[in-house]
């Protein structure tokens, strides 16, 4: 019975393990499927199971953000490399994927995280340019493992909510 709700999940893992991958929001899509499966079919999951997935997901979306304003911050840079990281990254990864979808995306978000904080730090903060690429280089480091954590927590809700489809 369970066994179709498990293959939609399925397939709506992988789907958002690629868009989160990309910077979309992979975590989200994987966790709304699962709610639409559950309020078309019978409960298909345990709702702590659904819940904690939820918590993932959003945790995910704090280390999202958290992680590459903490490289700029790690590496010596202020309020002004963090938010620089943030918007670079976000810019970046918009236009990466104009230039080269999918890969494109991936690297203008860690090189623009990196760029943002640079940017900032060196016009706003007035750091030398030996700082500034020290945070710059920080802040992107930051944006690729949050990339890496978040693909991560993608996969662990794609692979908690498929279990929990099949086994119910």
């Amino acid at each position: 019975m369970t066994l179709f709700p498990g293959i939609i999940l399925f397939v709506a893992s992988l789907l958002g393990i690629g868009l989160t991958l990309i910077t979309l929001p992979g975590t989200w899509f994987i966790v709304g499927v699962a709610v639409l499966v559950q309020w078309l079919w019978m409960p298909v999951f345990n709702v702590w199971v659904l819940g904690a997935c939820a918590l993932m997901a959003l945790l995910g979306e704090v280390a999202d953000f958290a992680l590459s304003a903490a490289g700029a911050s790690k590496s010596g840079g202020g309020k002004s490399g963090a938010i620089g990281s943030i918007f670079g990254g976000l810019i970046g990864a918009i236009a990466g994927s104009f230039v080269v979808p999918i890969l494109g995306t991936i690297a203008g978000g860690v090189i623009g995280a990196g760029v943002g904080a640079f940017a900032l730090e060196r016009g706003v903060a007035q750091r030398s340019w030996e700082q500034a690429a020290k945070i710059g280089r920080g802040a992107a480091i930051g944006r690729a493992a949050a990339l890496f954590l978040k693909v991560a927590i993608a996969a662990a809700i794609g692979i908690c909510l498929t279990v929990d489809a099949l086994i119910r």
